[in-house]
């Protein structure tokens, strides 16, 4: 296993990689930081570690939203950075949601 340095809404990090996941673990960094970097910039969010976890959710509900993958290897990307971002009006209702949760004691865990 290797280590990689990966950045995520620029901070620096240092993750363990198996061999030959390099470039699978990068595109994986690249999708949640796209994610991050979006929730972000639409400034309704500051904290780190809500806009974590908003991503977080944002990307699972975009995992289980699509169809189980055939058998056939996955197509390539098409390099449409708009292509699974959620709407405005979804991100509001995650943040409110999230707000809501976390309303009780303000602490993620």
């Amino acid at each position: 296993m290797k280590q990689i340095e990966v950045s995520i809404m620029g901070q620096s990090y240092l993750l363990g990689c198996p061999d030959g996941g390099e470039e699978r673990l990068r595109e994986a960094v690249a999708q949640v930081d796209r994610e991050m970097c979006a929730i972000r910039d639409s400034g309704k969010l500051k904290a780190r570690e809500r806009i974590a976890v908003l991503a977080a959710l944002n990307l699972a509900y975009i995992l289980t939203d699509r169809p189980a993958p055939a058998a056939t290897p996955p197509a390539a990307p098409t390099g449409n950075a708009n292509e699974a971002q959620p709407s405005p009006e979804y991100l509001d209702q995650l943040i409110q949601r999230l707000d809501q949760a976390l309303d009780s004691d303000g602490h993620l865990i």
